[in-house]
């Protein structure tokens, strides 16, 4: 098992947000995270990563068989945890192959030589259909939506994560950008065999390229509903209230 999350209850300015949460991710797996808004999917994702702005009543959270309820964000990036956010931040005075390079030490500790890292990033925006230009450029600043998701891909592929959280990848992509960033996650899990991806979206067109082994549905902090991608497609058709109707008819317990 690569992640398990054990009874998960969070809070963020004493407003509850997460329930009683409970997920496990295998090695070389891909799990979809759907939802109405405001339901906690994001939520999770920051979670997972450690952002500090949340506070976590109870539960735990353990990567690879270490509990990293308490750990930092850096220390959980040097674990293998990587997060592609929904709206990536623009940093200025700091370029991309910079923040890689010092990025890539502190997971390694190895110095990597300058040629082959330089290969290994023309590598990976020529796979991406990305500028090399950008490389250089300041993290983010000027680029636009799909640019800024291309970016954050070209990070997971130098920096090799074990767990990759994206963060509606697919918004601000058009339908060319989506087959691309698509394709490439689907390469890096190929070449990886013992990594895994969670994906959390609004919509399942991403799935049309990069097939999940499961899908869950979040609905008031927790997960209320999983399936195969099947269960994707039934939500596109119906949306979430039937799913809602039965949790106030009947109750659901969390899968």
């Amino acid at each position: 098992m690569l992640l398990e999350i054990k009874d998960l209850s969070v809070t963020i300015d004493n407003k509850s947000i997460l329930n009683n949460f409970n997920l496990k991710i295998n090695k070389s797996e891909i799990h979809v995270i759907m939802g109405p808004n405001g339901v906690g999917k994001s939520t999770l994702s920051k979670v997972i990563m450690g952002d500090q702005n949340y506070n976590i009543k109870k539960g735990n959270i353990i990567f690879n068989n270490i509990d990293i309820t308490n750990m930092s964000t850096d220390e959980r990036a040097r674990l293998g945890i990587f997060l592609s956010m929904q709206n990536p931040s623009e940093i200025e005075g700091v370029n991309n192959a910079e923040m890689l390079k010092v990025a890539l030490f502190s997971k390694t500790g190895i110095n990597t030589p300058l040629y082959e890292f330089i290969k290994n990033l023309e590598k990976a925006s020529s796979d991406l259909d990305f500028n090399n230009d950008m490389v250089l450029r300041d993290i983010n600043v000027g680029f636009s939506g799909g640019e800024k998701k291309k970016n954050e891909i070209m990070q997971m592929k130098i920096l090799e994560p074990k767990l990759i959280i994206l963060d509606e990848i697919d918004s601000g992509l058009d339908i060319d950008a989506l087959k691309t960033v698509s394709k490439n996650i689907k390469e890096y899990l190929k070449n990886n065999k013992d990594r895994s991806i969670l994906i959390i979206t609004h919509y399942p067109k991403i799935m049309d390229y990069i097939k999940p082994n499961y899908v869950h549905i979040i609905i008031d902090g927790k997960i209320v509903k999983s399936g195969d991608y099947s269960l994707a497609k039934t939500i596109e058709e119906k949306g979430y209230e039937e799913i809602r109707s039965s949790i106030i008819n009947h109750g659901i317990k969390n899968e």
